[in-house]
């Protein structure tokens, strides 16, 4: 697939994409799944062959039908209602952006978001993606496999703050906070807790507990949201361009926009050199 164009129009397109995503997400109470979505696009990515990643590809039928994405279909629906209002957008780029509203528009931090992502109609194999059965190797196994840290992997799993699990897309059920539609940190609180009825925990959330090198993230993040957010919003960050460099000679901008970021860099230049001029005479007739 062609990489985009970012020029002006082209970030005016993803400018009223997510003002549509920010509708759209509230009305349907929509976040979870669309955060989802673009972990699971995203999460495929392997920093060794460089393939899979934020690409688009989770709308091929061959990958939204792969166990661990079970039920996504519904938010890759809920996202062509905005690409067909805004086709110029990618899907890499819309979905990642559908990400990052998400977490804004139920109280979370805001996440930096960067357009430029390529489209790709190659699907990685199934297996990519964390298996909730199992404990931190696995987890370890996963991220490290993107180029993720331990404290990407703690951040990231505070994410499920929002939403619940089906059981019949992951064979659980419930939501893991009280409040399933407000992004903060009592995904930690409630894990520190132990067991809580009507509440879950999976494997996966137990095993930040259980792993020295984890818990004492899971320890901050509990007691302070303010640095959780902070973590949280650069690993989103992180997870949403893997194999993907903003601003590399990969993006393509068309030399319109350069010339106008230029004429703005000339003027400011401009600018100083006269008030200097200014200052130092109006010092000499003093």
């Amino acid at each position: 697939m062609a990489m985009p164009v970012v020029d002006t129009e082209y970030l005016k397109e993803i400018d009223k994409a997510r003002r549509d995503l920010r509708a759209l997400i509230s009305y349907k109470n929509c976040a979870p799944i669309m955060l989802r979505l673009a972990w699971h696009d995203a999460g495929t990515y392997d920093v060794n062959t460089k393939t899979g990643g934020p690409n688009g590809s989770i709308k091929n039928e061959e990958e939204y039908s792969h166990g661990s994405n079970n039920g996504l279909k519904i938010a890759i629906d809920f996202c062509e209602e905005i690409k067909s209002k805004h086709p110029k957008v990618t899907y890499a780029d819309l979905y990642q952006l559908a990400g990052v509203v998400a977490v804004e528009v139920t109280g979370g931090p805001t996440v930096d978001f960067v357009p430029g992502r390529k489209d790709s109609k190659i699907s990685p194999r199934e297996g990519r993606l964390p298996n909730a059965t199992k404990g931190a190797p696995h987890l370890r196994d996963i991220f490290y496999r993107m180029g993720l840290s331990d404290k990407d992997i703690v951040a990231l799993s505070g994410g499920h703050t929002l939403g619940k699990a089906h059981a019949d897309r992951s064979g659980f059920d419930g939501p893991w906070t009280k409040e399933p539609l407000k992004f903060d940190n009592s995904y930690f609180v409630e894990l520190l807790k132990g067991e809580s009825e009507g509440l879950l925990k999976l494997p996966t959330d137990k095993a930040l507990l259980d792993d020295p090198q984890f818990r004492p993230y899971v320890e901050l993040y509990a007691k302070d949201e303010d640095a959780f957010f902070k973590d949280y919003a650069a690993s989103h960050k992180k997870l949403s361009e893997l194999g993907f460099k903003p601003g590399s000679a990969g993006v393509k901008v068309k030399d319109s926009t350069i010339l106008a970021q230029s004429a703005v860099g000339v003027a400011v230049t401009a600018a100083v050199v006269i008030l200097s001029y200014l200052y130092e005479m109006r010092k000499k007739l003093k």
